[in-house]
């Protein structure tokens, strides 16, 4: 594996390190992302108690406002910090966001109230979609031309791996001995990461062309908006399912707690599975993979929405949305790049945004048909409409390029290059 880099070229070894370096970023933000909607419950009867006590799905339904609250922070924070600190070096730039996280998510673990939690996940959220995106043009540097999608997909492993081991060890730890500890386990993640950065990847300067005006150019663009919502309402079918994924498997399967993190495994296990093929077919085609995944997607939710009560069609159905929704995210990462043109930065962080409307979206749809006493499968109907619609998005933006293309406007193209980074050795 070789780099392609200005300046001394770093050993295949050294490429390794920095590129697991980045990769724990992405576990520790799965991590933080994922391990409530496993814990919900117990966060609700420890925030929420009087509620809780009369209305257990109220309660739970009022609880999701966290993941809200989380997505929120990520919608917010992405496109700011990529756009103000384009032209920061991408290694201090880095550091300074795993900071951010632990101290984040060190407030969300003692913080007293309901309402002060909300705000800590607010802040613990700001970085994510940056750090995903600078961490991703980091990675392509390194992976050498003709490999960007598998650069970012292998930022996005850390994400898809915590949701294998991270996430359901966390929340087994968070139901034994509180959904505090959980997220204090989580802040050491954060902070062993930003030693592992500081020491394994190397420095690399900023853009030092970019301005905040060129890389707001990006929001001018029609594709930019299509890619964006994308994201944004179709991947409401994964989150809706989600974050409840706990009343779902308790409620509706009739399994016990415990069975919880294992369904967790599940996702986790079809994320990292899809992620790894989704990169791969992205580098390929970027319409194709996104169609395929998003029928995958949509077949899933269905067979979900019909056979939860069976703990198999669960399990498969589980790791069938976890795996396509990881097989799109790639790929709607590489649409971005290519669609945003020049405004690179903005461009790899808006794809964490679109997602994370995606989950607020979900989340928060997914809570009002449970406190409509539609019951806990309604969020997988809610997906399921969701999800529909994203494909109708994709299916319109690729028509958008037929037509342009018919009348001799240019293409935003995936070449396979990425922006060539000044790289030394620290």
């Amino acid at each position: 594996m070789a780099s392609h880099i200005d300046g001394p070229a770093l050993s295949p070894a050294r490429i390794r390190l920095a590129l697991l370096a980045l990769a724990m970023g992405g576990f520790g933000i799965g991590a933080t992302e994922f391990v409530a909607m496993g814990l919900l419950p117990n966060i609700a009867a420890d925030l929420l108690p009087r509620l809780y006590t009369a209305d257990p799905a109220a309660a739970n339904a009022h609880a999701g406002w966290m993941i809200s609250a989380y997505a929120l922070g990520v919608v917010v924070g992405a496109p700011t910090i990529a756009a103000a600190a384009a032209r920061w070096p991408r290694k201090r730039l880095l550091l300074g966001l795993l900071v951010t996280f632990t101290l984040g998510t060190l407030a969300a673990a003692v913080a007293p109230t309901f309402g002060l939690v909300l705000v800590a996940r607010f802040v613990a959220a700001l970085p994510h979609g940056a750090y995903f995106g600078i961490a991703s043009l980091v990675a392509a540097s390194l992976m050498g031309r003709g490999k960007r999608g598998r650069g970012v997909a292998f930022v996005l492993s850390g994400l898809t791996i915590a949701n294998v081991v991270g996430v359901p060890a966390i929340t087994w730890i968070g139901q034994q001995a509180g959904w505090r500890v959980a997220y204090l386990v989580v802040a050491g993640i954060f902070a062993l990461t930003f030693v592992a950065v500081a020491v394994a990847v190397p420095w690399q300067e900023g853009n030092p062309r970019a301005t905040m005006r060129r890389e707001l150019k990006a929001f001018t663009r029609v594709q930019v908006w299509f890619a964006l919502s994308i994201g944004a309402i179709g991947f409401g079918g994964l989150f809706a399912l989600y974050t409840y994924i706990a009343p779902i498997v308790t409620d509706v399967a009739r399994l016990p707690e415990w069975a919880v993190p294992l369904l967790l495994v599940c996702c986790g296990l079809g994320m990292t599975v899809g992620n790894l093929v989704g990169g791969a077919m992205a580098d390929r085609s970027v319409r194709r993979t996104m169609i395929t995944f998003f029928a995958v997607l949509i077949l899933a939710l269905a067979g979900l929405g019909l056979l939860a009560q069976s703990w198999i069609a669960l399990g498969i159905g589980v790791f069938l949305v976890g795996a396509s929704s990881a097989a799109i995210s790639p790929a709607i990462q590489t649409r971005l790049m290519d669609v945003a043109r020049d405004s690179q930065s903005i461009a790899a962080a808006l794809n964490h945004s679109a997602l994370n409307i995606g989950n607020s979206l979900g989340a928060y749809l997914g809570g009002l048909a449970i406190a409509a006493g539609l019951g806990y499968r309604a969020p997988v109907w809610v997906g399921l409409g969701l999800s529909c619609l994203g494909v109708l998005l994709a299916i319109g933006t690729f028509a958008l390029d037929r037509s342009r293309a018919a009348r001799g406007i240019p293409l935003p193209g995936h070449t396979g290059s990425v922006p060539t980074i000044p790289t030394e050795a620290v």
